[in-house]
Parts: structure tokens; C-alpha cells; sequence
């Protein structure tokens, strides 16, 4: 299993202490995020595009590139990119510049978005929101098949005849993943395209997002295609301290401020400590604890979604002092992963064996 990281950049005041963490600084600290990740062996960090004045990360392929070349091995990627209102050969062109800038380390987690703002930014219309993405992502596709692109055009984007589109990735094509919240239909859309499948799970109780596994790889097989080759991923929100009680105390507050900010404008109502906490618990969606908490947490739900092949974790939600964050990094790299490696690795020769 890969086990890696993710995150929106947050900048704004941290709530504890109240220090303002602006753009510049949340960016700096970002590689070195990403560097001792790296360094720690752990296999991916995602970086999220966001158009709103708390997140520093509207251009990820930027940030990563920044980040390549400080790195050796971790794979690196949009966590989402937002393909709706973006150009999917600027898109393409941008990872795929990643792509040799890393020496073929770059990934494309496609998604629709869960925040609107870069739609008006960049024109386009709400009512759109579902023709935008499934359009886009066949031409992204279709890019990442040759040099060469023809392509009829449709209702959102334009003709294109017999024209080159440079540079190519170094890795050959890109992986592109399709980023789903739990949707049935995006579900399906994924196992249809042959694209692997990245789930966030922000919510709830995981055990309640099994079945779009299930849908996903029965979906495949319908369309003629094995279920193996289809690599799956988990995102969650979490945090690794050395007791529960650290982690709690530690992410509560900035975790708590991002998503009472978010439930105003939705209509969610705030979260307390004490839900907060229950969420850390065995059966909840927030991996946050001390690590042969998050070890036995991850190895759980590797039970119940029948296996997947990536585990990646946002622990950085909302302003959070870096030298906590880079400690909780380094507590996920050197006792979760190697753990969590060490017990799927055992468990698949037994399996072969049954």
C-alpha cells in the first residue's frame, strides 16, 4: 500500500495563537513539507486547487514543481485539480512539465470541486457544472493517449485538428485519477473510463462508503474490465501525535475553525470538542490519534473496503503551527507507514495461500 499526504495550503490566523500565516510563508513551509515526506519514504502528496482568500494553492502544478526539484521519490499530484474550469490541455501541459521537472513522479487527481468559486472566475456557468467535467476529462484522456490531438469539440470546448501538444510526460502518460465524494455516478464514470479511483471520506463513518468500492469494481467488470488493475485510494482528515489526547488537542482547533467556517455558508452547525473527539474513534472518519491508533485505524478499513491501494491523509486542515504539523509528519513516516506496510505485506501471501 501507498501511504502518502495532502493539503489546501491553509493561510489566514491560527486560532490558538492567533499569528497570521501569509501566502508566502505557507508556501515555503509547504516544501518543506513535502521534502521531509520525501525524505521519510512516504509515497505521495497531494496539493488541492482552491480560488478562495484561505487557501495559498490555486496553481498546485507551481507549488509542486517548486517542490520537485527538492525531492527524489514521492510521487507528487493535484488533490484535486478542478477540471471544470480549467483548460485540460493547459492541465496536461502543466503536469506533464511537472512530470519531467520530477523525472516522471507527477499525477493528475481529477475532480469536479466542492467549492464554486473558480466557475464565475473563469466564466463559466453553474448549470454546467456536470457536462463541464465529463467533457474535459474525455479530452484530457484523449491528450494523454499521443503527441497528437484531434478532437471534434463539443459544447465546452473547441475543435482541434491534428495538432501537437508539448511537452510529453517523461513516465510516458500520466496517471489520472477521478477524485469522488460519493457519488454513485462519478463512482461508475471511473470504473467506465478504466481510471482509478481516489474517495474522500471528510464525514460519517467510512464503513458507510464501502459499498462505491463494491459498485466500482462490479461497474468494471461490466465494462469488460478487471477489478485488479484498478488501483483505489482513501483521503481522509487526520492527525498523528504521540497520544490520542495530543492529537486531539492539537488539531482540534484549526480543523474545527476551517469547518464552522465552511457550515456557515452551508447550513451545517458547528462542531464541538467532544463530537470532535468521537469522530477520532475507531469507527469515525477523523484518523487523528497516536500512531498504532492510526496504524490499527488504516488496517481496519483496509479490512472493510475489501483492500485499496493508497492511503493518503490531510493533516494540515486549516493554520496550524508548522514544527507541529512536521512533527506529526514525521511521527506518520516512520511509525504508521512502516507498520501499516509491514501488515499488508504479510496478509498477501496468506491470501495467495487461501
Amino acid at each position: 500500500m501507498e501511504l502518502g499526504l495532502y493539503t489546501f495550503a491553509d493561510i489566514g490566523s491560527d486560532p490558538v495563537t492567533g499569528a497570521k500565516v501569509s501566502p508566502a510563508e505557507r508556501l515555503k513551509n509547504l516544501i518543506e513539507e513535502i521534502e521531509l515526506a520525501d525524505q521519510l519514504g512516504l509515497d505521495f502528496f497531494g496539493l488541492g486547487e482552491h480560488h478562495r482568500p484561505d487557501y495559498a494553492a490555486s496553481a498546485p502544478a507551481v507549488a509542486l514543481a517548486a517542490a520537485a526539484t527538492r525531492t527524489k521519490n514521492i510521487r507528487l499530484s493535484s488533490a484535486v485539480s478542478v477540471l471544470s474550469s480549467d483548460d485540460p490541455i493547459r492541465v496536461f501541459q502543466q503536469f506533464a512539465t511537472l512530470d519531467n521537472l520530477s523525472n516522471g513522479r507527477a499525477e493528475i487527481m481529477a475532480g469536479r470541486g466542492s467549492f464554486i468559486e473558480s466557475f464565475p472566475l473563469f466564466g463559466y456557468a453553474l448549470e454546467d457544472y456536470d457536462t463541464l467535467f465529463a467533457e474535459k476529462l474525455d479530452l484530457l484522456i484523449k491528450l494523454n493517449e499521443g503527441e497528437t490531438i484531434t478532437w471534434p469539440g463539443g459544447q465546452h470546448t473547441p475543435k482541434i485538428d491534428g495538432r501537437g501538444v508539448y511537452p510529453r510526460p517523461q513516465q510516458g502518460k500520466l496517471p489520472i485519477w477521478i477524485a469522488v465524494g460519493g457519488t454513485p455516478q462519478s463512482v461508475g464514470r471511473a470504473a467506465m473510463l478504466g481510471l482509478p479511483l481516489a474517495l474522500a471520506i471528510i464525514g460519517g463513518e467510512p464503513h458507510r462508503f464501502a459499498p462505491l468500492f463494491n459498485l466500482y469494481r462490479e461497474a468494471a467488470r461490466k465494462f469488460g474490465r478487471d477489478p485488479a488493475t484498478l488501483k483505489t485510494s482513501i483521503n481522509v482528515h487526520g492527525f498523528v501525535a504521540e497520544t490520542s489526547q495530543e492529537a486531539i488537542d492539537i488539531s482540534f482547533p484549526p480543523h474545527t475553525d476551517v469547518m464552522n467556517r465552511i457550515g456557515r455558508e452551508r447550513g451545517w452547525g458547528p462542531t464541538g470538542k467532544e463530537q470532535f473527539a468521537a469522530s477520532a474513534g475507531p469507527r469515525g472518519a477523523n484518523f487523528a490519534g497516536s500512531p498504532a491508533e492510526v496504524t490499527d485505524k488504516i488496517l481496519a478499513n483496509h479490512e472493510v473496503f475489501g483492500g485499496f491501494d493508497r492511503f493518503v491523509i490531510q493533516m494540515a486542515i486549516g493554520v496550524m503551527d508548522h514544527a507541529k504539523l512536521m512533527k506529526a509528519i514525521e511521527l506518520f513516516g516512520t511509525r504508521v507507514a512502516p507498520e501499516v506496510r509491514k501488515a499488508v505485506a504479510a496478509k498477501k501471501p496468506a491470501l495467495a495461500q487461501a
